[in-house]
């Protein structure tokens, strides 16, 4: 064996090298391809074509998954494709924030596509930190996922009998936004697809950087994404605590969700009761983690409970819904 195929066994979080980094040259490749092959010209992305780039990316992380069944067994893989699944599910609250923060800057449609998966970059890195905190935390404290489980059953509990139509904040007095504008430099228009231009500065005639809105934009989904991380990341935890099953179901389902944001925007009034049923899956999970000293729960009975009760909830929600006019 030569000193790289040693290297690439060496295990990293538990599992090998050559594991990760055929994981990242397949994400990387398939941003390479979106954005530089299909969507190079910068165009509005309609619900046909939104929907197409989400089969996509969802066949390729059922694919992922397959080939972790493959290399690592059969529960491996049913805690990846549960891990996905809720990934997905849970994420799907941050697609109103996104087209909230897409509309309060003005962001034409053409461009809310390269917004949305330059922020790609933002969340390989930002869930590799918290994943990375919490697989050190389980492991040095075995308590810890107890408290997950407590904040999955609050949560839950909590959106279960939260109120169907909250207020919607008011984005112009979001502290991040105040400091932005207050220390950098900011265009009031945008300059077609670009995050950063050069222009003169009035005062001193000088061409200096100038942040464009497309820019700010990009900062706060990045912000909302580690928000809404702080309930996606525990509930995977709490099905597996294998960093690299945590990690790949993160990003896989993260990349489909983007691609699906276009068709989702002007879909999700409809899913009335998927808050419910995202609701009962916090529930299960985090009840899950209490019954683990006295009932070992199957991954295949996990899989099951969450994509059954998640199909119920999106399946009511279309025939109570059927027939009202598509968008808000």
């Amino acid at each position: 064996m030569t000193a790289l195929q040693a290297f690439l066994a060496t295990p990293f979080l538990g599992t090998p090298y050559w594991f990760w980094l055929a994981f990242l040259i397949i994400v990387l490749a398939l941003l390479v391809f979106d954005l530089g092959v299909l969507h190079r010209d910068q165009h509005e992305i309609e619900m046909r074509e939104s929907l197409l780039l989400y089969a996509g990316y969802f066949s390729v992380g059922v694919a992922f998954g397959g080939w972790v069944w493959w290399q690592l067994g059969a529960t491996k893989a049913l805690e990846f494709y549960t891990g996905f699944l809720v990934e997905q599910s849970l994420s799907m609250d941050n697609v109103f924030v996104m087209a909230m923060i897409l509309g309060f800057f003005g962001i034409p449609r053409k461009y809310q596509h390269r917004v949305l998966f330059w922020g790609i970059l933002g969340v390989i890195v930002l869930r590799a930190i918290m994943i990375g905190l919490g697989t050190a935390l389980v492991q040095e404290f075995d308590w810890i996922l107890y408290v997950f489980g407590v904040f999955l059953l609050f949560t839950g509990i909590k959106m279960l009998f939260s109120k169907d139509h909250e207020e919607h904040p008011d984005l112009s007095q979001n502290p991040l936004l105040k400091f932005l504008r207050r220390h950098i430099r900011v265009t009031d228009e945008l300059h077609e697809g670009h995050f950063l231009v050069r222009q003169r500065d009035p005062a001193s005639g000088k061409m200096l950087l100038y942040a464009t809105p497309l820019l700010l934009a990009l900062v706060l989904i990045e912000l909302a994404d580690l928000v809404f991380a702080v309930d996606s990341v525990p509930a995977v935890f709490a099905i597996t605590q294998d960093p690299f099953i945590v990690y790949t179901s993160n990003i896989f389902a993260i990349l489909g969700l983007r691609a699906l944001y276009f068709a989702l925007a002007a879909l999700m009034h409809r899913f009335v009761y998927l808050k419910y049923a995202l609701a009962i899956v916090l529930i299960f999970i985090g009840g899950k983690i209490f019954l683990h000293g006295f009932i070992q729960v199957p991954a295949l009975l996990s899989l099951s409970v969450t994509l059954g009760v998640l199909a119920g909830g999106v399946l009511l929600s279309l025939l109570k819904t059927r027939g009202l006019p598509q968008g808000r």
